[in-house]
């Protein structure tokens, strides 16, 4: 506004004049620096989860807001959409466990867990564990069986199925355990890894607990499971269905919680007609009826 002014009076001023304009002209102060936002961090908000914490259990829940890594028992853990994470705990899973959230600026949050023991079916028996290992013939044969099932365990198929409340495949009499195990003279033999339903007869149907892919379909039976069927839930969470006396379902076939997926059998080490269901969290071993409840 100054400078229109002088110019309205006389547009031929000296070089004094020019020199004393510009010498008075308001000079715009230089701009403050703005402060940066601050960098987004996980904000000091529990953990938010359900589940069972006890050994052969598991926790579904969500981590503090703005958190981008997680780990468990300093393992990392995928974090899914909406910050949602899956967990479990293994049959023998210490007393304590440790759950820790990092957002961009490397804040970290962490949540400490008491792990409740289990009172396990042991049974004392007064013999001695047999020593005889397997035959050179029996692991030629294994081998392959084991590669396989550790070959589907490692398949990330992103199914969402672990995100659902899992039913049971079928209805029956809970005829095995999981976690039981025998003490042979003070030595202890391996435990049962999953839980067993006899229904009384072979080809009774059953059905996928909750969506999944197909990651192993057995095309003849394995030596130890028979007819094997696995199933990815999402997450590193995976079933498998073991004495299966028909397989309805293909490898990389996406299945629906209530899906009839195969038929009850006795093939493999069965001494009878049932469905062994077992599940797996990464190589921690769960129990299936802390995630489907008790038997309908």
């Amino acid at each position: 506004m100054a400078l229109m002014l002088l110019c309205a009076g006389s547009c031929n001023a000296s070089p004094q004049e020019e020199q004393s304009v510009a010498t008075h002209m308001p000079v715009a102060a230089p701009a403050a620096p703005s402060t940066p936002p601050p960098r987004p961090s996980v904000k000091p908000a529990a953990f938010v989860f359900s589940g069972e914490q006890t050994q052969g259990g598991w926790i579904r829940g969500a981590v503090p807001a703005g958190a981008t890594a997680l780990t468990f028992n300093s393992d990392p853990v995928e974090i899914g959409e909406g910050g949602t994470f899956f967990i479990a705990f293994d049959r023998d899973a210490a007393s304590s466990a440790r759950l820790v959230a990092k957002g961009p600026d490397g804040v970290s949050i962490t949540r400490s867990m008491k792990i409740s023991p289990r009172a396990w079916k042991i049974e004392h028996v007064n013999v001695a564990r047999r020593r005889r290992g397997p035959t050179a013939a029996f692991m030629r044969l294994r081998r392959p069986e084991l590669a396989r099932i550790n070959a589907a365990r490692s398949l990330d198929t992103k199914s969402q199925g672990w995100r659902q409340d899992f039913i049971w495949p079928v209805r029956g009499r809970i005829s095995g355990r999981f976690g039981s195990q025998r003490i042979y003279r003070g030595e202890p033999g391996g435990y049962h890894s999953g839980v067993d339903v006899a229904t009384g007869k072979s080809g009774t149907p059953f059905v996928a607990p909750a969506d999944g892919t197909v990651i192993l379909a057995a095309d003849k039976p394995f030596t130890l499971e028979g007819n094997l069927l696995m199933i990815d839930h999402g997450m590193g969470l995976n079933s498998a269905f073991l004495h299966c006396s028909a397989l309805l379902v293909k490898e990389g076939d996406r299945v629906k919680q209530g899906q009839v997926i195969g038929r009850i059998g006795s093939s493999g080490r069965a001494t009878g007609p049932h469905l062994h269901w077992s599940m797996k969290w990464r190589g921690s071993r769960l129990d299936p009826i802390l995630l489907a409840g008790p038997m309908p």
